[in-house]
């Protein structure tokens, strides 16, 4: 199965400036914690190793790689921590990290059900057997599970990092496979 995660460049926030000036940079720091992307890192760049910040990140859901630089300075990585859920598979899906690479993508996110459910199906209808079908939705498809191994096909699927976006794989099959 294709890894669809993307790397996302990590914000970098510089207080070195505010702290030789004698300020607080800790609006500053959550500012920018605010702004970040789902899933995005921040690396923060300081005169001193922020020992009291890796409390404040990891309650706020990071973990930290610290490490010294040039001049006694310090550089400091937060990454989210890893939500990736579980990927769910259909009870006859053999390796799913070994299917092809998908024939078809699709981004349901914004649409209402079931239009999602009916374009994933009228897709799969429209591929060879073995082919595999990627789409994007906003909630997870439970009615499409049945409905997918009902017609002889396989399915592998899970939420994405943010927890805001479903994606599923469907191995086009034909019934009784």
């Amino acid at each position: 199965m294709p890894d669809i995660s993307r790397e996302i460049t990590p914000a970098v926030l510089d207080v070195r400036p505010v702290l030789r000036n004698g300020g607080e940079p800790f609006q500053a720091i959550m500012q920018a914690v605010q702004d970040l992307l789902p899933g995005q890192a921040l690396k923060l760049i300081a005169t001193f190793r922020p020992q009291p910040l890796f409390n404040v990140m990891a309650n706020r859901g990071f973990d930290h790689e610290a490490r010294e630089i040039e001049g006694g300075d310090w550089e400091v990585l937060f990454t989210p921590q890893s939500a990736v859920a579980a990927v769910e598979t259909s009870p006859d899906a053999d390796n799913p990290e070994t299917w092809p690479e998908p024939s078809r993508y699709l981004d349901l996110a914004q649409l209402d059900p079931p239009e999602p459910m009916v374009r994933i199906l009228t897709a799969v209808e429209e591929l060879a057997e073995g082919e595999v079908v990627f789409a994007l939705l906003s909630r997870e498809p439970v009615f499409l599970f049945p409905e997918l191994t009902k017609r002889g096909h396989r399915w592998a699927g899970n939420f994405d990092a943010s927890g805001a976006s479903y994606r599923i794989f469907v191995r086009v099959g034909r019934p009784g496979n």
